[in-house]
């Protein structure tokens, strides 16, 4: 069997992942605001209708400030960002100097930590929220698996920034950001149709 009826048996596999530069990537992708991160990631952004796991060693180190441009598209967009029990008051005054409409913005309070994976699945899934974000201890696969398919539906991103490692095989990015002396640094674990692994420091 020679190359072409292989590849076309393959393309009509949908159980089968293909790896590297996939040109079966049909999903949407929003940009990042940074031209040199979109350039490494898979489709040239971030993956609308997916899970973003960003893993940091602690809070505010400036994973935020990667995900403003974003918010402040998805907001000029009409469509609403989502914080779902943040750590931390959100400051309205800087995302307003990002850009960011401030009437398109949701904080949701869960007094439980069961409660967020059903809102975050509830507003991913509902069409009108184009990203929500999440600071969750740590999720089962079973519980990424459906806010993916939430995601998926709504055409939304879901930003996890979870306490613990998941390893979870169902984001669709993975990525590690810490500290560095001129910004931040990062490091791309996983991409959904790319077995590329990247690193590049911003300047945040």
């Amino acid at each position: 069997m020679n190359a072409t009826p292989l590849d076309q048996l393959l393309r009509t596999q949908t159980g089968i992942w293909r790896g590297l530069h996939s040109k079966n990537q049909n999903w949407r992708t929003i940009a990042s605001g940074f031209a040199e991160l979109d350039a490494l990631l898979p489709g040239g952004g971030w993956p609308l209708g997916g899970v973003l796991e960003i893993l940091s060693p602690c809070l505010g180190i400036g994973e935020l400030s990667l995900l403003l441009p974003a918010m402040a598209y998805i907001t000029q967009t009409k469509r609403w960002i989502a914080w779902i029990a943040p750590p931390q008051q959100v400051y309205a005054p800087a995302l307003l100097q990002a850009g960011i409409d401030a009437s398109y913005v949701l904080v949701v309070d869960c007094r439980q930590e069961a409660d967020i994976p059903w809102s975050l699945e509830k507003l991913l899934r509902s069409g009108r929220c184009g990203m929500a974000l999440a600071w969750p201890r740590r999720l089962s696969d079973h519980q990424i698996r459906r806010l993916q398919l939430a995601a998926e539906a709504g055409s939304a991103l879901a930003v996890l920034f979870p306490k613990q490692r998941s390893g979870s095989g169902y984001t669709a990015l993975r990525l590690e950001v810490r500290p560095a002396k001129t910004g931040l640094a990062l490091q791309i674990l996983k991409a959904r149709g790319s077995l590329q692994r990247a690193s590049l420091t911003l300047p945040l």
